[in-house]
């Protein structure tokens, strides 16, 4: 089949996100210029550099309670910093839990029963138990494309790896399986590996 967005796809539900997969998710924390911490995941996210190393995520919708955008890209905006937890299968239903739609006093971690402890380099907090965590400092804001389309860019300045998750000197995913969005409401971990070397390697 082919069709054009502006169309419409006659479909029982949008395809776009299920041809994108798996994504990595972006667990987003942050901390707004009041201290009220904020935990939220985003599946358009990715890295975008090595060096300096830096990452993306989309918002896609905005809240009345933050004036068109979500709470992640509001704290943001306020502070210039954020956080990425790595999320791994033993969080995916807390992460789960952290998507709802929350007003922005509730802090996400407490709704949900994540432990937290503070960032080294930034204001913000990070899960505390995640497979690793990216702490970032914005380096810009995107309004793209769309009424509430909004992509947040980031320099990563300092990581924190879980030490169980090092094997031989190698950040060992299977250790504990991250965790990706496909589409519609499925997600899916990581399992199984397989290595390829580049033609001249």
């Amino acid at each position: 089949m082919f069709y054009e967005p502006k169309d419409g796809h006659g479909l029982p539900h949008n395809p776009f996100n299920a041809l994108i997969t798996p994504r990595p998710i972006g667990w987003i924390s942050t901390r707004d210029a009041d201290g009220i911490d904020n935990l939220a995941p985003y599946s358009f996210f990715n890295g975008v550099a090595y060096v300096p190393p830096q990452v993306m995520f989309a918002c896609t919708s905005g809240k009345p309670d933050q004036d068109g955008v979500k709470d992640s890209t509001a704290n943001i905006q306020q502070t210039g910093v954020f956080c990425v937890n790595v999320v791994g299968a033993a969080q995916a239903e807390v992460m789960n839990r952290t998507s709802g739609p929350w007003g922005k006093d509730v802090d996400e971690f407490a709704d949900a029963g994540i432990a937290k402890v503070d960032c080294r380099m930034i204001d913000a907090p990070r899960v505390a138990d995640a497979p690793a965590n990216m702490e970032c400092r914005l380096t810009q804001i995107v309004q793209i494309e769309g009424e509430a389309n909004t992509v947040v860019f980031g320099e990563v300045i300092g990581i924190h790896m879980r030490d169980d998750c090092l094997v031989d000197g190698i950040f060992d995913v299977t250790t504990f399986q991250p965790v990706a969005r496909l589409g519609y409401r499925d997600f899916t971990k990581v399992t199984e590996l397989f290595s390829m070397q580049r033609p001249g390697e």
